[in-house]
């Protein structure tokens, strides 16, 4: 039997829009929401080339990558065709309002991914020899 960690209400999440969700180990995770108030939760992470799909569009069943606008399906985290590959999704379930992950697969799942060296999705960087850390401009 799966435990649930408890993440946010429904209406936490824009409507067709996401909120990440930070993990002690690895990549966060983005959990969806789209205009059916549907409810997915992925990896942060384009199997392309690493770009945060929580700021990426939601539509339907898919979210479109920022980067290279790859559409993600966020039932399964497969890019749709022509383009290939997937990114992990994670269990999520919605009751009385409120969005809830499997606990053990935010402790286990995709810990081995590693976060983008360039781009928004970007945590660190390295030139030459010199490794450092990359943050995201603040916003107003």
């Amino acid at each position: 039997m799966s435990e649930w960690k408890k993440i946010c209400l429904v209406t936490d999440i824009p409507v067709l829009g996401s909120r990440r969700v930070s993990r002690a180990k690895g990549i966060d995770v983005a959990v969806f929401r789209n205009d059916q108030d549907q409810v997915f939760a992925l990896l942060d992470r384009c199997p392309h080339k690493g770009g945060p799909l929580s700021q990426g569009i939601v539509f339907g069943t898919s979210v479109a990558c920022p980067l290279h606008n790859w559409t993600i399906g966020l039932a399964d985290g497969c890019a749709k065709q022509p383009d290939e590959g997937c990114t992990p999704s994670f269990s999520c379930k919605v009751d009385a309002g409120q969005v809830f992950l499997d606990a053990a697969e935010l402790a286990t799942l995709a810990l081995d991914l590693q976060p983008p060296r360039a781009g928004p999705g970007a945590s660190s960087g390295a030139l030459g020899d010199e490794s450092f850390a990359v943050q995201a401009p603040q916003t107003a």
